[in-house]
């Protein structure tokens, strides 16, 4: 809906790595040390260009979604205003999109900063 600002600095998530994912009717939520996430769009999990795994609201995440718990962020790239792309140390990759204009995607807080960024 917003568009992710191009001022969202991502990459204090290097090195850190998420242990729970919570998962609600309308969204998913895991945290990466003091980045967390509240995603309403589809995620999709790529592993060598390949999808993995997709979850999408109202449905249950497939069992790819177990290997990203406690594996390391090696990094984070905002390719453009509408995706992160979240890259860990077991080759794959979390991409999270922007895909309404209408509603919001998903709300990153960052412990220490002032409000979430709403995406």
């Amino acid at each position: 809906m917003y568009r992710i600002p191009e001022d969202l600095d991502l990459s204090g998530m290097v090195g850190e790595f998420t242990t729970q994912i919570l998962v609600g009717q309308f969204d998913m939520q895991f945290s990466f040390g003091k980045y967390h996430f509240a995603v309403q769009s589809n995620i999709t999990l790529v592993r060598n260009g390949e999808v993995i795994g997709v979850w999408q609201e109202g449905v249950w995440p497939p069992s790819q979604f177990f290997e990203i718990m406690n594996v390391s962020v090696v990094r984070c790239q905002i390719p453009d205003d509408r995706t992160i792309a979240i890259y860990l140390d077991n080759d794959i990759e979390i991409h999270l999109k922007d895909n309404s204009d209408e509603f919001e995607s998903m709300q990153i807080s960052i412990d220490g900063e002032l409000g979430p960024w709403i995406i």
